[in-house]
C-alpha cells in the first residue's frame, strides 16, 4: 500500500496542517511518557528544515467539548516539543480556531512550529462537522496525516480538514508510512505464532479490525475495557463496568467464529484481560475461541496511560502485533 508522503511536496513557504497524535500521559501537568511526541518529530523536522510552516494539531484525553479544560490543555506538550526540537513552540491559544489562532498562523514565518489547542474542546471535532474543519484548516496548503493512532476515527481533524483544501496536496507523515508498511508486511506474510494485543475503551470501532484479523490470527489478545463486552457476552457478572450493550451480539459471534474452509482446523483464542487481576480462568474448547473470567463487580476505571508506557516481551520467533486507540 504506497502512500505520498511528506517528503514529497514542496512545503518552502508554505502552510502545512498536520494532523498529530499528542495524546500522551501527564500527571500533575507533567508529562510521564513523551513518545508520541517523539515518534513526529521526524515529520516536523522535514517540514521547517525545508522551510515549511508546521500548523500542528491534536487531541488529548476525551474532554466534554464544551470548551476549554485546563486537565486536557496540550499547553505541556508545546513546551516539551520545543525542546526536543531547540526552538519555541508557538501556543497562541486555548482555542483551536479562535481569532488569537488566527492570527498566530497568519504571523508563521518559514521553519516555525505552531501548536494548537485541543481539537476536542469543541464538539464538532467528534462530529465531523465541515464548517469546524474549514477554519481549523486555518489556510493550509498541505494536509499531512501523522496520527495513526486515530487513523480509523472519521473526525473533523481526520477527515474534513482534509476535505476542506480541494485539490492540494495531501499526504502522510513518516509515523504513518512507516505503520502501514509495517502492517502491510505482518498481514500479508506474518511469521507464526501470530498474536494481537488489542487494547482501549470501545469495542465498537474494533470490531471490523477483529473480523479482519480473525483468518490471519493464532492468538487474539484483548484487554482495557473493551473486554468487558465480550466478557458480558460470555454471560459472566461485570459489575457496572463499561459494556457496549448494543455489540453484545458481534461479540458473541466473534467469539463462536468458525473456521472457513481454507483455514486451519482451530480457531484463534481470543483472551481478555481487563484492569483486574484474576485468580482463576476458564476456558472454552479448543476448536472454539476462548475467553478467561476476568472482569471486576466492583468496576474499577481503568487508568489511562499510553498504550506504549509499558515494556513489551519481544518473542523470539512468531509476530506479535499490538493494536491501541484513544
Amino acid at each position: 500500500m504506497t502512500k505520498k508522503n511528506i517528503a514529497a511536496v514542496d512545503v518552502s513557504g508554505k502552510r502545512v496542517f498536520v494532523r498529530v497524535d499528542f495524546n500522551v500521559p501527564i500527571e500533575s501537568g507533567a508529562i510521564t511518557d513523551d513518545r508520541r511526541i517523539r515518534a513526529a518529530l521526524p515529520t516536523i523536522k522535514s517540514i521547517t528544515d525545508r522551510g515549511g510552516k508546521a500548523v500542528l494539531a491534536s487531541h488529548l484525553g476525551r474532554p466534554e467539548g464544551n470548551g476549554f479544560e485546563a486537565d486536557f490543555s496540550l499547553a505541556p506538550t508545546a513546551k516539551r516539543l520545543g525542546e526536543l526540537l531547540g526552538k519555541p513552540v508557538v501556543f497562541p491559544s486555548n482555542d483551536c480556531i479562535d481569532a488569537a489562532s488566527d492570527a498566530a498562523v497568519a504571523a508563521m514565518k518559514n521553519g516555525d512550529v505552531l501548536l494548537l489547542e485541543n481539537v476536542r474542546f469543541h464538539k464538532a471535532e467528534k462530529k465531523g462537522d465541515p464548517a469546524f474543519a474549514a477554519k481549523l484548516a486555518h489556510g493550509a496548503d498541505v494536509y499531512c496525516n501523522d496520527a495513526f493512532g486515530t487513523c480509523h476515527r472519521p473526525e473533523a481533524s481526520m477527515v474534513a480538514v482534509a476535505k476542506s483544501l480541494g485539490t492540494k496536496p495531501k499526504v502522510a507523515g513518516f509515523l504513518v508510512e512507516k505503520e502501514i508498511k509495517y502492517l502491510a508486511g505482518v498481514l500479508a506474510l506474518p511469521a507464526k505464532p501470530f498474536v494481537v494485543v488489542l487494547g482501549g475503551a470501545k469495542v465498537s470501532d474494533k470490531m471490523a479490525c477483529i473480523d479482519n484479523l480473525l483468518p490471519k490470527a493464532d492468538h487474539i489478545l484483548i484487554g482495557g475495557a473493551m473486554a468487558y463486552t465480550f466478557i458480558k457476552a460470555l454471560g459472566k457478572g461485570v459489575g457496572s463496568s463499561r459494556v457496549e450493550s448494543d455489540r453484545i451480539a458481534d461479540a458473541k459471534k466473534t467469539l463462536n467464529w468458525p473456521p472457513s474452509s481454507n483455514a486451519s482446523s482451530t480457531c484463534p483464542s481470543i483472551t481478555s484481560a481487563t484492569p483486574s487481576s484474576a485468580s482463576t480462568a476458564t476456558s472454552k474448547s479448543s476448536k472454539r475461541s476462548r475467553m478467561g473470567t476476568w472482569g471486576s463487580t466492583s468496576a474499577p476505571r481503568p487508568r489511562r496511560t499510553s498504550p506504549c508506557s509499558s515494556a513489551k516481551p519481544r518473542p523470539s520467533s512468531g509476530t506479535a502485533r499490538w493494536v491501541s486507540s484513544r
